[in-house]
């Protein structure tokens, strides 16, 4: 029997999941991997690390799975975008200012390089680049940090001899081989596909001559890919003999190119049938929720949305337009609120007690404090502004701020029940926002996929139904972006002829959670305080200036 590994690696842990051709997950494992905080806004990984822990999750896995390494056909790589240095030999090149050479990833959430990012978005208007990524640059993407590193560790960026987005880090750990993904250098680097290429072809030399990047123009772009394939292509000759030894596999697997997590969650789901011969991508949205979240819609039409990412062209699904938007804090808003409160300790140990996560256990306390009546009213006087680090999009600040509004001089369990409940509802107005600034421009979004962390919460999900007022897919398979990287490596074997054939083989749908509509003037209120607190804050802004 064939068999296909997928390896995803979020912002707090490396996984492996092994699945066959139907797409049914046979074994997985997952493993926390070290995140440094040297100061506030920086967030640095080990390649090392990582790599290790992606070695351990594999071997269990197979344990798991019962199943032998020759049955792996082929292998797919997820990742966070984070910015990987290394040197001429592959070894670790430090970001950090203590010259640490382990640390040297600077994570997707790191912002470090907002005045590179703002020196760079003053160029908005004189190259295309712009169009492609929502007409603003964001501090999640690479070209600031490179910028940020050329500045401030000269050292560093002259012993760089790669500098990988981390999904190509792990495929060139894997086989050995520089290519790079269509899916990370478009959307994160400003690379150009083939189909949109201006004047100066895929890297746009002007731009990066424009804002400091001259040596890449110089060297022909050696250092961050000069090789840059669609997903799911095979890689070379596959695994590497020293690569396959650490992994437990066999030297020569295929291995395909890589994809970015959300992106590999995108095709692990949003490809599933309903029983539709065809389906209406306009109408679909995949929301992969986890530390933050990604919100990415497919079309044939290219759509230019103002704060929202893209149109990336085949950098999700081959010959289809991605339009991507997203939010930088909600797993991690939703964890600071709680574990931030007052009443965390008492929470959680009552929550200890009843064998319950602190999840569960604020769950079912809003359940009690409702009675007989949706949660959703619990928080008619307590409103979230949920931009504790920036917004994405559809605003495209990073540098707003979160807010509460309607505090008591009390700090109980139910305080913080409330308080939760709110912060969840002020997330899925984010969604919503984003949604409507799709919808403006041609889609007609009222379906959301779901998958991640988040969704895996009871009320997290009947809270995005009932604030966006959209239908909600939960798929069969809940680990939809391992599902996705299997896919990639499904399609880098010869399983299947393309990627549109091993999402609709191998993806399916298990649940649907309809908005309850009698909620809804309460949820179009709040929407309305939640767009009045950005306003606000504005104005607060500028009477402090």
């Amino acid at each position: 029997m064939n068999n296909f590994l997928g390896i995803d690696v979020g912002t707090g842990s490396a996984r492996a999941g092994i699945f066959n051709a139907k797409g049914q997950l046979l074994g997985h494992h997952v493993q926390n991997i070290q995140t440094w905080k040297p100061e506030s806004d920086y967030v640095e990984q080990s390649s090392n690390d990582i790599w290790n822990a992606i070695c351990e999750c594999t071997q269990v896995a197979l344990k798991e799975a019962k199943v032998s390494a020759d049955s792996i056909k082929g292998i797919g790589f997820d990742a966070t975008c984070s910015l990987v240095l290394v040197d001429t030999e592959g070894n670790p090149v430090s970001v950090d200012f203590d010259g640490d050479d382990q640390k040297n990833i600077v994570v997707w959430m790191d912002h470090r390089a907002l005045v590179e990012t703002a020196s760079v978005n003053a160029l908005k208007n004189n190259f295309p680049v712009f169009d492609y990524v929502g007409g603003s640059i964001s501090p999640e993407m690479q070209i600031p940090k490179l910028l940020w590193i050329k500045k401030n560790l000269p050292q560093s960026w002259k012993r760089t001899a790669h500098f990988f987005d981390l999904p190509d880090y792990l495929t060139y750990r894997a086989t050995g081989e520089l290519t790079r993904s269509l899916c990370s250098t478009t959307c994160k680097w400003t690379y150009l596909p083939s189909q949109e290429k201006d004047e100066a072809g895929g890297w746009h030399e002007g731009f990066f001559k424009a804002v400091g990047l001259e040596d890449f123009v110089e060297e022909e772009f050696a250092r961050i890919g000069r090789l840059v394939r669609p997903m799911g292509e095979p890689i070379g000759s596959g695994l590497s003999l020293t690569a396959a030894k650490e992994m437990g596999l066999l030297e020569g697997t295929s291995v395909g190119v890589s994809i970015i997590d959300a992106h590999a969650g995108g095709i692990g789901m949003i490809g599933l049938s309903e029983g539709d011969p065809v389906i209406d991508f306009d109408r679909r949205l995949a929301l992969i929720g986890g530390t933050s979240s990604c919100h990415m819609a497919a079309s044939f039409e290219k759509r230019l949305i103002s704060g929202v990412w893209g149109p990336y062209y085949s950098s999700m699904i081959p010959n289809m337009w991605l339009n991507e938007g997203g939010q930088s804090a909600t797993g991690s808003l939703v964890d600071h609120v709680i574990f931030n409160h007052a009443a965390y300790s008492e929470a959680n140990a009552e929550a200890e007690k009843a064998h319950q996560s602190i999840y569960e256990f604020l769950n079912n306390r809003l359940t009690e404090l409702s009675c007989e009546t949706l949660p959703d009213t619990l928080t008619e006087t307590t409103h979230v502004c949920p931009y504790f680090h920036g917004n994405r999009s559809p605003r495209a600040n990073p540098y707003l701020t979160g807010m509460i509004t309607g505090l008591k001089l009390s700090a109980s369990i139910d305080d913080l029940a409330r308080l939760y409940l709110a912060t969840i509802q002020a997330i899925a107005y984010g969604t919503r926002h984003i949604i409507e600034a799709m919808n403006a421009t041609g889609y007609k979004i009222d379906t959301l996929v779901c998958c991640g962390g988040g969704t895996k919460n009871p009320v997290f999900l009947q809270q995005h139904a009932n604030a966006t007022n959209c239908r909600l897919i939960i798929p069969e398979e809940p680990e939809a972006v391992l599902l996705g990287s299997a896919m990639l490596g499904a399609v880098a074997s010869g399983q299947f002829e393309d990627l549109p054939h091993a999402m609709a083989a191998m993806s399916r749908p298990n649940a649907v959670i309809e908005p309850q509509s009698e909620i809804k003037m309460f949820h179009d209120s709040k929407y309305k305080v939640f767009h009045r607190l950005y306003a606000d804050q504005q104005a607060y802004a500028e009477i402090m200036s």
